[in-house]
């Protein structure tokens, strides 16, 4: 066979291995639905505050790990609230389970933590992702952290109920259930249930628990979640 046509013959039987393997690589799960792109740069002025935060305050050895959303980061006397428990506050405003996948390192890998806690889910459906979408995020955290942690436990800590998504309130009892059915079939990971008992005697989301934004919890609300979560802990 004359040269040329042997060299041609190699590239396309490359070309058509490499289109099938991509073909193959593009075929979405059916069981975990297919992770959209993370808007980073948006939280990298988060990161470097973090970063500087443990350069002039060394974070404590093997600490329980908070973060997630907003309704982390507000929390004022998050490291005092479980007495002598070392806890690390990492929660970033506005974020996603998507960016907590992202910046997974960043946030709680690099404290090598006794465990970690997540709260997130509010802005995602906020956001327009679905229930299935949220709890495969939720998946994709905590695999990321047993991946570089294996045995770590990690908790998820329920979409609450607020006044401004009520309308939102049954995509949040779908995500929440979808994340503590696989969080029950799982070894090191939990789901805490603080959505239960932040709804009145109607099933409505209780407005004394929350600021007048009607979606970041005030004293009352901490309280609550400090008892649901305390006795998660121990404490």
């Amino acid at each position: 066979m004359p040269l040329f046509p042997l060299r041609l013959f190699r590239t396309l039987l490359a070309a058509a291995l490499l289109w099938a393997g991509v073909a193959i690589a593009s075929v979405p799960s059916t069981d975990v639905p297919p992770l959209d792109p993370v808007s980073s740069p948006a939280w990298i002025e988060d990161m470097a505050r973090f970063a500087a935060e443990d350069a002039a305050r060394p974070p404590p050895q093997r600490p329980v790990v908070f973060t997630g959303s907003s309704s982390v980061r507000m929390w004022p006397d998050l490291e005092r609230a479980f007495g002598d428990l070392p806890v690390l506050n990492r929660g970033f405003g506005g974020s996603q389970f998507r960016d907590a996948v992202h910046y997974a390192d960043e946030i709680a890998i690099r404290y090598r933590p006794g465990r970690v806690l997540i709260y997130s889910g509010d802005n995602d459906l906020m956001s327009g992702r679905s229930p299935a979408q949220v709890a495969a995020d939720a998946r994709r955290f905590a695999e990321r952290v047993h991946r570089e942690l294996p045995g770590t436990p990690v908790a998820f800590i329920a979409i609450k109920p607020s006044p401004l998504n009520a309308h939102l309130i049954d995509d949040q009892r779908e995500a929440n259930a979808l994340i503590a059915d696989w969080a029950r079939r799982q070894p090191d990971i939990d789901y805490i249930d603080v959505f239960t008992p932040m709804l009145d005697d109607a099933g409505q989301p209780r407005g004394e628990l929350f600021l007048d934004d009607g979606l970041h919890l005030n004293a009352r609300g901490y309280a609550l979640w400090r008892e649901v979560i305390g006795a998660y802990l121990g404490r």
